[in-house]
């Protein structure tokens, strides 16, 4: 009996240490968060994929996630905002273009393209995000609802028809 225990902590104990070496985050991928994100607090990464992590933080008062690819790359950075901090243009397009739908949640995505603005919508029938230009121009639109998987690729190039 005694051996089984022995045996069973050791395997617990080499568990742990695996799965633990397999979420140390790599230095490099560190060292850029904390160069781009120095007033970040409250720090907690996730292993997104093999080549992808994930940190979300806290600063100046708004909750953050920023991932980065396992050389150090940033790659993205998201935070919500408050309905009331959607630029102009973008609520123009939307009392224009989504009058059957109500803002669920904001979110600003910063990568190296440039600022976007992620707006999720919902209605009875089905959710939707849609992610703008400041300037309020349609860049993806992507059903998240029940609605059946034909309806969510026409759905996906509807915004895009004026560019």
């Amino acid at each position: 009996m005694k051996n089984l225990l022995f045996i069973s902590v050791l395997t617990g104990i080499f568990f742990l240490t695996a799965c633990e070496q397999r979420k140390d985050v790599p230095q490099a991928v560190k060292t850029a968060f904390n160069q781009k994100f120095s007033n970040a607090t409250k720090v907690k990464w996730e292993n997104e994929d093999e080549n992808e992590w994930e940190a979300e933080f806290r600063m100046n008062g708004k909750e953050y996630s920023a991932n980065f690819d396992s050389k150090g790359n940033w790659l993205e950075t998201e935070y919500e905002i408050k309905k009331s901090e959607i630029p102009q243009a973008i609520l123009t397009t939307i009392k224009n273009e989504f009058t059957r739908y109500e803002t669920e949640e904001a979110e600003v995505a910063e990568n190296k393209d440039g600022t976007f603005y992620e707006i999720k919508f919902e209605t009875d029938e089905k959710d939707i995000e849609v992610v703008f230009k400041a300037d309020g121009t349609v860049v993806k639109k992507e059903s998240k609802g029940e609605e059946d998987e034909e309806n969510e690729e026409g759905e996906e190039h509807h915004g895009d028809d004026d560019d």
